[in-house]
């Protein structure tokens, strides 16, 4: 089991560059931020681009993986979007992991862009847009040129020079809930993510959980995937407790999943959690899980 920690891009960097490296010293296998022009009830206050942010990261760190979690076809276009990873990956010395999701309508990221023609976009238009968003973005990450045509994204020409450190490129991790969102992952992804079937519940919410793993390793593909799970999408918060993360590692491993992911604790609101808690689990669940995988 790999353990991952989400980095809000809320704080200036002379405060954000401590928790990166901490993150990396703490023995953290994967860190990621949100790929958001603003979020939920955070969009008042402070927040920073996930590219640059990520940029400074991998300056900060040399051995944790680097991710975003999740970019969308919201407000990125696949063309600039890929020249960003291609530098990510470059300065990163190939430590990038590239985490893709549909996006919802109804968030900030569309509304702040005058997206009113997309409130409307059914869910089976999202997840065709959701594919060529992905399908561009392999492309262009892998191919020499790239010349798509699409329903919502066009490349022309697009050069891909000097290409990824990781070859064929920087792995993605895709999001999905349903078959065909799966399917694009299986198909492009070397990695799938969920975050449950929401809820206030939390046996209903690991219900959920169990349920989408069933359905993912029924799509053809999907064998040998790394499966991630990002554990603060439950009702109740991974670091509320040492007991209760150790729990709900436990549980995910039961149900296949490969990674967890976390978020560093914030002082108030959302995620709120004692810094204590997480360095609590660090010292002695991250080595239990260690120990179990061997």
């Amino acid at each position: 089991m790999r353990v991952g920690i989400v980095i809000l891009p809320e704080y200036r960097w002379l405060f954000a560059e401590q928790r990166w490296r901490a993150a990396e010293a703490y023995g953290f296998d994967h860190a990621w931020t949100y790929d958001h022009v603003g979020w939920r009830s955070l969009v008042d206050g402070p927040w920073f681009d996930a590219v640059p942010t990520l940029t400074a990261a991998a300056m900060a760190t040399s051995r944790i993986r680097l991710g975003t979690l999740v970019a969308s076809p919201n407000f990125r276009h696949p063309v600039p979007f890929a020249r960003g990873l291609l530098s990510l990956d470059d300065v990163s010395a190939g430590r990038l992991v590239v985490g893709l999701g549909a996006g919802t309508i109804s968030g900030y990221d569309n509304v702040v862009m005058g997206g009113d023609s997309l409130e409307g976009l059914p869910p089976r238009q999202r997840v065709d847009r959701y594919g060529e968003f992905v399908e561009q973005l392999d492309s262009l990450l892998t191919a020499e040129r790239t010349s798509i045509s699409g329903e919502y994204y066009t490349s022309v020409d697009a050069r891909s020079a000097p290409g990824c450190v990781q070859r064929p490129r920087a792995p993605f991790v895709l999001a999905g809930n349903g078959p065909r969102s799966m399917r694009i992952a299986t198909r492009f992804g070397q990695g799938w993510i969920t975050t449950g079937k929401g809820g206030d519940d939390i046996e209903a919410w690991w219900t959920g959980v169990a349920e989408l793993a069933a359905r993912f390793t029924d799509i053809p593909g999907s064998e040998g995937m790394d499966r991630y799970l990002s554990l603060d999408s439950a009702p109740v918060l991974s670091l509320s407790s040492v007991e209760y993360f150790r729990e709900a590692a436990g549980r995910a491993a039961e149900l296949g999943f490969t990674d967890i992911v976390t978020h560093w604790p914030r002082e108030e609101g959302v995620y709120a959690a004692r810094v204590s808690t997480l360095e609590a689990v660090v010292s002695t669940v991250l080595p239990e899980l260690r120990a179990a995988a061997g």
